[in-house]
């Protein structure tokens, strides 16, 4: 499977997650010239940009390890260029991630972290 296609099999399982918590899924997907915001959602009145990290073994260790400070700081600029651009000013916001790992057979782990950064 392609690494596109694996991102996109790691978001639609948290898309389903946060949908069955109740969050109103937005946008996925969001690029801009400063990165990209896996899935936009709202969380009651919060705004929430989450970043999907989706492993299948723990080779490279645990997937909410591989956000990097430099990752934190493209996602950022990303959701606020989408605040910009939909004229979005006075809406609390937050930032998610929903860590994904899936083994050869069974049911995913899936770890929400809410107000990660």
């Amino acid at each position: 499977m392609s690494k596109r296609k694996v991102g996109k099999f790691g978001e639609d399982i948290a898309v389903k997650y946060l949908a069955d918590k109740g969050f109103k899924i937005i946008e996925r997907n969001y690029t801009h010239s400063h990165g990209e915001v896996d899935i936009i959602a709202e969380d009651g009145e919060t705004l929430v940009f989450v970043e999907v990290k989706y492993r299948r073994n723990l080779e490279y260790g645990y997937p909410e390890e591989s956000i990097t400070k430099g990752k934190i700081k493209l996602v950022r600029r990303t959701a606020e260029a989408y605040l910009y651009e939909n004229e979005i000013w006075d809406k609390p916001v937050r930032f998610d991630v929903v860590a994904i790992l899936e083994f050869k057979k069974g049911k995913p782990e899936i770890k929400h972290f809410r107000n990660a950064f």
